[in-house]
């Protein structure tokens, strides 16, 4: 594995002619936005690098997108993996080892996800304050490299207090909702029933979603600074839940990604 990430990692590196300092992962539905503002963009399609696993999902494009954000130098990937697709977590693991290798410090996460508490609205935004992983596997699993981390990583703050102190500030200044809470990363890809969703929330999940965990456990075990921030794209209320199709998801979140934009570069004019 170690020697699949450095082949991966010397791909890359032999085609872009900056060392990114911040890594970028863009969810469902979003992306568009947030990739206009890379300027000197090199793209890289995922099915041209050694080892690197091909999303599976038609909203996620599949590219390394390498450039500058407001001068400074980001990493993006236009569409994540995910374990419904099939994936192993050390698959999932690998765009975050390689973004490490390449020299990224800063992790921006981005997901789309439902919505369980009540008190806020669909197509607003929260800040990951902390989560709660109920996925069956974890990618530390297996053999530890010394080269990345620690066999045993500490997650008592896998979201970085001061990234998020300055995202708020961002936010309170552009006028963005922005929700602070719990994420609950659960396997998918069907969605909750009213009992999971009702259970979710007695654990204390504000949000549920399919992803973002993994690659924040990876990164944190890299000593990756991190933030990251949900795209509201459903309500799931047990006692009042309709049927949701996967273009409404999208369209919420591509509707939002304005304000995630915004906070995302405002963030990385400061880093």
């Amino acid at each position: 594995m170690l020697n699949q990430i450095k082949e991966a990692a010397d791909f890359i590196q032999k085609r872009i002619s900056v060392k990114p300092k911040i890594g970028i992962i863009l969810g469902t539905g979003l992306g568009d936005r947030m990739i206009e503002e890379i300027d000197e963009a090199v793209v890289i399609n995922y099915n041209a690098i050694p080892y690197f696993p091909i999303t599976t999902v038609a909203t996620h494009k599949g590219q390394l997108i390498i450039g500058k954000v407001k001068g400074k130098p980001v990493i993006a990937m236009r569409g994540r993996l995910h374990y419904y697709e099939g994936y192993t977590m050390h698959q999932i693991a690998l765009p975050i080892r390689v973004m490490s290798m390449l020299g990224v410090q800063y992790l921006l996460v981005s997901n789309a996800a439902g919505n369980m508490n009540l008190e806020w609205k669909k197509g607003e935004l929260m800040l990951l304050e902390d989560h709660i992983n109920l996925q069956p596997d974890n990618p530390l699993r297996g053999e530890n490299f010394e080269f990345f981390g620690p066999r045993f990583p500490d997650m008592s703050e896998p979201y970085s207090t001061d990234l998020n102190k300055k995202l708020l500030r961002i936010a309170k200044k552009e006028k963005i909702k922005l929700n602070t809470g719990v994420y609950a990363a659960v396997s998918g890809p069907s969605l909750e029933t009213r009992a999971e969703y009702k259970y979710l929330r007695t654990i204390g999940a504000d949000v549920a979603g399919m992803s973002t965990v993994p690659e924040v456990l990876v990164a944190r075990h890299m000593d990756m600074t991190c933030c990251a921030v949900s795209v509201l794209t459903n309500d799931c209320d047990p006692n009042n839940l309709h049927r949701v199709e996967l273009q409404q998801i999208i369209d919420t979140a591509s509707a939002s990604e304005k304000n995630l934009v915004k906070l995302f570069t405002g963030l990385i004019e400061q880093l």
